[in-house]
């Protein structure tokens, strides 16, 4: 069920992130998906999300792993 969760995580990270590539600037892409994610996603999604990333985050977007990262340094 874990890896479902996760699997669930990371498709909903990566659409974020491609609903988001209309700015063009990655930069300001990368932080609306962190926004987004701090504000509407569950403290235990964020977590779970943000410890993928730091085991290396593979299928990832490299916009939503720029605002995973840009969501889990800002806490």
């Amino acid at each position: 069920m874990a890896n479902h969760q996760l699997t669930s995580l990371i498709r909903m990270a990566n659409q974020i992130a491609a609903n988001n590539t209309h700015i063009g600037d990655e930069n300001a892409e990368a932080e609306m998906v962190a926004n987004h994610l701090s504000k509407f996603w569950a403290r235990s999604m964020k977590a779970q999300i943000s410890e993928y990333l730091n085991q290396g985050g593979d299928e990832l977007t490299p916009i939503a792993r720029k605002a995973i990262g840009l969501m889990s340094s800002a806490g």
